[in-house]
């Protein structure tokens, strides 16, 4: 390849385990509770890396976000990988596509339906699919928090305004729980490059109907959000001591 993903003058080397914060909201967040952990910001294109330095009982990690969309969250990825990330969890939200997942439940994806223009560049023979081991952790630790949790296939698309009734029917009877912009591309990407990746989705909205429900604007959506975010720091803090 032309360009390659390098660690360069300045850069930190940052810890294995660590968070993507997918959206904005996720991302200020962070660093609130970075700046608890007395954590160190750097510049990361158009996003934030912050290391959180060990702190016993929980080791260091980091927290890095936001980057919206397929591209971004590649571009992003890619640098993280670089500088010495090796497991990552992917934290966002998504749509519902089934009947079964509700707004505020939490989905995390095992492989995904790309519609989106990413991962074509980082295809291999199989369908690479988010680390299963991590995954179950992460489903019996949310629910012990007393999160409603699901696993299964997501839909990613870079056109979150082109989603016709069709294709949510079409997805849903095929088994594909939720929507999102982003996991079948950094799932792919991770594959690529021999990293670990899991990802937690939090519902959202639901399309299963055929008209939009919205609940991140709600109290109640929000706070989930922030514990789910405590939730998956600790988890980090708690991995990194692992080999």
């Amino acid at each position: 390849m032309i360009i390659n993903p390098s660690r360069e003058k300045g850069d930190p080397e940052i810890p294995a385990d660590g968070l993507l914060l997918i959206n904005p909201a996720e991302a200020v967040a962070g660093l609130r509770l970075a700046k608890e952990r007395n954590g160190q910001q750097y510049y990361l294109y158009n996003s934030r890396l912050t290391l959180i330095p060990e702190l016993p009982p929980a080791g260091a990690f980091f927290l890095s976000g936001p980057a919206v969309g397929a591209p971004m969250a590649v571009l992003t990825l890619e640098k993280l990988i670089a500088l010495g990330a090796r497991r990552i969890i992917v934290y966002g939200w998504c749509g519902s596509l089934n009947e079964t997942l509700a707004i505020g439940d939490t989905l995390l994806p095992t492989w995904g339906v790309s519609d989106e223009g990413t991962s074509d560049h980082y295809l291999s023979n199989e369908t690479p699919e988010s680390h299963a081991h991590t995954r179950q952790l992460l489903a019996e630790e949310l629910e012990s928090q007393g999160f409603t949790v699901q696993a299964g296939p997501v839909w990613s698309t870079d056109a979150p305004y082109r989603e016709s009734l069709e294709q949510v029917k079409l997805l849903g009877r095929d088994g594909v729980l939720g929507g999102d912009m982003e996991f079948t591309a950094v799932v792919t990407a991770a594959a690529f490059r021999k990293v670990e990746l899991t990802a937690v989705l939090l519902v959202s909205d639901e399309l299963w109907s055929g008209k939009w429900r919205s609940g991140f604007r709600t109290k109640n959506f929000k706070k989930k959000s922030r514990n789910i975010l405590r939730i998956l720091a600790n988890f980090c803090g708690e991995s990194s001591l692992l080999p």
